[in-house]
């Protein structure tokens, strides 16, 4: 506890340097570079680092919403969520492009904005090989190969 008030950090990460104060906090750090994910889901299997990340992963079990926006009352599962939604009502937008300078509510829509700037097409169409910035707008170019109507 006491290192806490001096500021020592003596549980160093050999891999990448980075110190910490208690040991445990090593200990999970590492899993960043060895992959483990000794927490599981009982629900789904599927597996975490932390005990932090499984508890907030079992809540999309769940009906739970306990984060409510009080501006408009809608709920949330994580609070991380609710913050997020709150930038509606606030008009918050934390993300600026660095080429334009346009700013935006989410990292997802900086991202999305970005590829204007570039050529960058990550998402191909395995039948013709065209590309496209948005997955949505592959989807939509696939229904050419498959007949399906939009």
């Amino acid at each position: 506890h006491q290192m806490i008030h001096t500021g020592d950090r003596p549980y160093e990460c050999q891999e990448c340097g980075k110190s910490f104060r208690q040991s445990s906090a090593l200990t999970a750090h590492q899993r960043i570079h060895t992959g483990e994910r000794p927490y599981e889901c009982d629900k789904c299997r599927k597996r975490f680092q932390t005990s932090s990340d499984l508890l907030r992963h079992q809540q999309t079990h769940t009906d739970e919403r306990p984060f409510h926006c009080p501006d408009c009352g809608k709920s949330f599962k994580q609070s991380s969520t609710l913050k997020r939604h709150r930038r509606i009502h606030t008009g918050e937008r934390p993300y600026e492009c660095d080429k334009c300078k346009k700013r935006f509510q989410t990292s997802s829509s900086l991202l999305l904005h970005q590829r204007t700037h570039t050529e960058e097409r990550p998402f191909r169409c395995s039948e013709c090989g065209k590309g496209f910035k948005q997955n949505s707008t592959l989807d939509k170019h696939r229904r050419i190969h498959t007949g399906e109507r939009p």
